[in-house]
């Protein structure tokens, strides 16, 4: 049986003036008497004018434009008689919404140009900019590749924004990617020579050694007399490290149990209602998201708290769980929520725009600091589980099973986690000593400096002043005041350590609105508007 909504009718313009009908609310309205028509179906319109409202046909050209505007106007007059008795202090928010649809496409189109133009004048006045490239499939199987732009002028005034949105209809090998991020650059009338990184997820177009987007656009920029570096996205990275721990032995029961209590109706019902019932301290477990970047920790710690809700509820269905009266299981649970939690405290702080590569990775480094205060405070004869809350719980309910004998693996577990984050983390130690000139100028030993930036470094240590300042303000505030004649080199480096992208977390952030404004109910929204919208919403 065919079903009308799904032929993904639409309102046609131009019904209003052959036939005076509008569009309010999803739903085809006359004009005239105010009746609506079941579908939108233009045999149903006309058969409605002609067979009431026929004796408009008189009017034409524009007497039956005026006509249109007339009765336009009589409807908003209707809408705002109904809200002066509803709602009055909402009459003049009222009064500015226009109800032709095509308006809003066309002033989302004109904010978004203008953006676009503001961003083309500031791209003139940039020494240094860097990009930030991800691609990924929409609900119509579009490959979208998102192209974001952080540059820094002379002023050390640092601007991050959406470049470009390119739509892909055909493959996304690194070549193609790289032409579609050429025609950004070029459209916007860049100097590649100013480009100093290109940083991306990882992903083998992205990276590949002689044919990734990465490697084509360095050599470009050698090709205009540049130097850029790669960089492949530190939060990605991190959560590449932090599947490293499997564990395989406590996620499988933990998962295999939280599927059984979700995925039926029935018993999803009656395990919410046992724990209102008992006044749990939670509703819910949650769902594991092996994509979603802090789902495995906020799982974990969830099945943690109601672990023994679980346990009782299980007993219940005649299912019991057996894991949740083991010892070591149930120590080798607290340690894995525990060094979860503190790798999504980690995640959560390299999150969020316009985060200078200097931040993200100092957050890096204290986190390997902290790794190896856990691993020689677990490897202790007495362990030290201070930082290990959920572990020292469970070693506390059972003294006699003496699970402190196993906190010698843990800190292996963690070495081995620690080896991992050193070994991912190759691309930003290559700019260690940039990064560490850029933050701490005065820490940094001239000799150990490049020849270009030791004789004004030396200069910086000896100016008290500068010294008492670089106390005082912020780091880029610091560089902005800094004399342009006097420190250039410094200076330079400063814009290019400030032009770099960590992360590509502004890619994954507008993939999550683009998928959010392209839904399954608008999947005919055009690749152009698509663009337009991101543009605002970033």
């Amino acid at each position: 049986r065919r079903k009308v909504d799904s032929e993904g009718r639409r309102f046609q313009d131009r019904w209003k003036v052959e036939y005076f009908f509008t569009e309010i609310e999803n739903h085809c309205v006359c004009l005239i008497c105010q009746e609506t028509v079941a579908v939108y179906k233009e045999f149903n319109v006309k058969r409605h004018y002609q067979s009431r409202h026929s004796t408009y046909d008189k009017l034409t050209g524009h007497d039956r434009s005026e006509k249109l505007k007339q009765l336009e106007a009589v409807l908003i007059e209707c809408v705002m008689k109904m809200v002066e008795n509803i709602c009055p202090e909402k009459k003049q928010e009222f009064a500015n919404i226009c109800l032709a649809r095509n308006t809003v496409a066309r002033r989302i189109e004109e904010i978004s140009s203008d953006i676009k133009r503001q961003l083309t004048s500031k791209g003139v006045d940039f020494d240094f900019f860097s990009i930030a490239c991800d691609e990924s499939t929409d609900l119509s199987d579009t490959a979208q590749l998102l192209i974001f732009m952080r540059g820094v002028d002379d002023e050390m005034n640092v601007t991050e924004e959406l470049l470009d949105l390119q739509s892909l209809t055909d493959q996304t090998r690194g070549k193609d990617l790289f032409v579609s991020v050429s025609s950004a650059i070029d459209d916007m009338k860049l100097p590649w020579n100013k480009v100093t990184g290109i940083i991306t997820d990882g992903a083998p177009a992205m990276v590949g050694e002689r044919s990734g987007l990465s490697t084509l656009i360095c050599n470009k920029v050698i090709e205009e007399g540049g130097k850029a570096i790669k960089l492949h996205c530190i939060i990605h990275q991190q959560v590449l490290c932090a599947k490293h721990l499997k564990y395989d032995h406590v996620m499988k029961p933990v998962l295999k149990t939280i599927n059984f209590i979700r995925s039926k109706a029935l018993c999803h019902r009656q395990f919410k209602q046992f724990l209102l019932d008992i006044q749990a301290e939670y509703e819910d477990v949650l769902y594991h998201n092996d994509v979603r970047w802090l789902s495995r920790g906020s799982a974990l710690q969830r099945f943690y708290s109601l672990r023994k809700e679980i346990g009782e509820f299980l007993e219940t269905k005649g299912q019991p769980m057996r894991e949740l009266s083991d010892p070591i299981w149930l120590a080798d649970l607290g340690f894995l929520v525990d060094i979860t939690k503190h790798l999504n405290v980690l995640n959560t702080s390299l999150q969020g725009k316009d985060a200078a590569v200097n931040q993200l990775y100092s957050h890096l480094k204290a986190f390997g600091t902290k790794l190896q205060l856990f691993i020689r405070q677990l490897s202790q004869t007495q362990p030290n589980t201070i930082h290990f809350s959920a572990l020292q719980e469970i070693m506390n309910s059972f003294p006699q099973d003496n699970i402190s004998a196993q906190t010698s693996r843990y800190a292996a577990d963690i070495a081995s986690l620690a080896g991992e984050f050193k070994q991912r983390f190759q691309d930003f130690a290559s700019i260690e000593k940039e990064i560490s000139l850029f933050s701490s100028p005065f820490s940094v030993d001239p000799e150990d400096a490049p020849d270009q930036l030791q004789l004004e470094l030396i200069e910086l240590h000896c100016d008290s002043e500068l010294r008492s300042r670089n106390q005082q303000l912020s780091l880029v505030n610091f560089y902005r005041q800094l004399d342009k004649s006097r420190f250039q080199e410094i200076r330079t480096l400063a814009k290019k350590m400030l032009s770099l992208f960590g992360s590509t977390y502004m890619c994954e952030k507008t993939f999550s609105a683009m998928n959010f404004n392209k839904n399954r109910m608008r999947t005919r929204l055009s690749d152009s508007h698509l663009r337009d919208k991101l543009q605002l919403l970033t």
